[in-house]
């Protein structure tokens, strides 16, 4: 398995993401989307950061349980109940994402949503991954 990350010049620098992952492989994992929810269902985290940190936390371990790690992944986009909120804590969701999944990214987007299933909720993040 390969995932081959591209960011043309020509494009503004990404920055916490590529702007193209091509993916070579056997196995595909589609990620559903995790919220910051814990083992028993209940909403950890009352900031965005917190929350972020647990809804990624949990997408890892389900792309674990498929046999992937976070270099497999290929996509994942993130919603968000505030998008300027995410704007804001920025800097500090990319120090997350890199302790959590290391420096490579993959092709992402942040989507901007009136609420998601639990109301207490202010991010899910989904993804797709390629494995060998």
């Amino acid at each position: 398995m390969s995932l081959q990350r591209h960011n043309p010049v020509e494009l503004s620098p990404p920055t916490g993401f590529s702007h193209a992952v091509t993916a070579s492989g056997t196995r595909l994992v589609f990620l559903a989307g995790q919220t910051a929810l814990d083992t028993e269902g209940k909403v950890v985290g009352s900031t965005l950061p917190e929350q972020f940190e647990r809804a990624l936390t949990n997408l890892l371990a389900a792309l674990a349980a498929a046999g992937g790690t976070p270099h497999d992944l290929a996509r994942v986009t993130v919603y968000a109940t505030d998008v300027a909120d995410y704007r804001a804590h920025a800097v500090e969701l990319g120090r997350i994402w890199r302790r959590l999944a290391g420096r490579d990214y993959p092709a992402m987007a942040v989507i901007g949503v009136v609420r998601l299933w639990d109301d207490a909720c202010l991010v899910e993040v989904d993804g797709t991954a390629v494995l060998p």
